[in-house]
């Protein structure tokens, strides 16, 4: 009893026998973060470098959820590969029923290449990168070879296209034979 009434927990019988008791229940829904993606205790964030930040090194600010600046930098001399992943621990969300223990922070890299690079650029390059692997067929076989042009594709727009085509190939031989027939193997 406190100040003269009672306190009544879910589940006990209340002496009022006109009130309902029962259990709070609580609904939470994830609302959609414009950068960060949460799944589990681990947070994911897409970063995009340049084609140097991604050979000669980069540093950059994340701002996290809670405000902070966190200082994201690569290691002098690595090379940062297009759609690799990097982890922080415990820069991630806390930990079901361990609220002072955190996941990870992953941060997905897409590197941006140039459009295209002028001769100078080409030449500058290949002074300082690998050797391009030699070519091991010989003069004389690569007269023989048929020269090709490489161009541009969307590989959705392509395999949208391609499946229209089937369907309209499938369609075209229903109406060649009637329709649907049913087609059993003969028993021996």
């Amino acid at each position: 009893m406190r100040n003269g009434q009672k306190i009544t927990f879910p589940g006990e019988a209340d002496e009022a026998p006109d009130t309902v008791t029962g259990d709070i229940v609580f609904v939470l829904q994830q609302k959609e973060h414009p950068k960060f993606k949460r799944r589990d205790e681990d947070l994911f964030v897409e970063h995009s470098l340049s084609l140097t930040e991604a050979l000669c090194g980069f540093k950059f600010v994340l701002t996290h959820l809670d405000g902070r600046q966190l200082l994201i930098r690569s290691n002098p001399g690595e090379v940062i590969k297009p759609d690799s992943y990097k982890a922080i621990n415990d820069e991630g969300m806390p930990m079901y029923q361990r609220p002072f223990m955190k996941g990870k922070l992953y941060i997905h890299f897409s590197v941006e290449f140039p459009e295209s690079l002028g001769s100078d650029q080409v030449k500058a390059l290949e002074a300082v990168l690998p050797p391009k692997p030699t070519s091991q067929l010989t003069d004389m076989e690569l007269d023989e070879c048929e020269e090709t042009t490489l161009h541009d594709v969307n590989m959705e727009e392509e395999m949208r296209r391609r499946q229209q085509a089937q369907q309209e190939a499938y369609d075209e031989d229903d109406d060649m034979h009637g329709g649907h027939q049913r087609v059993q193997c003969a028993q021996q």
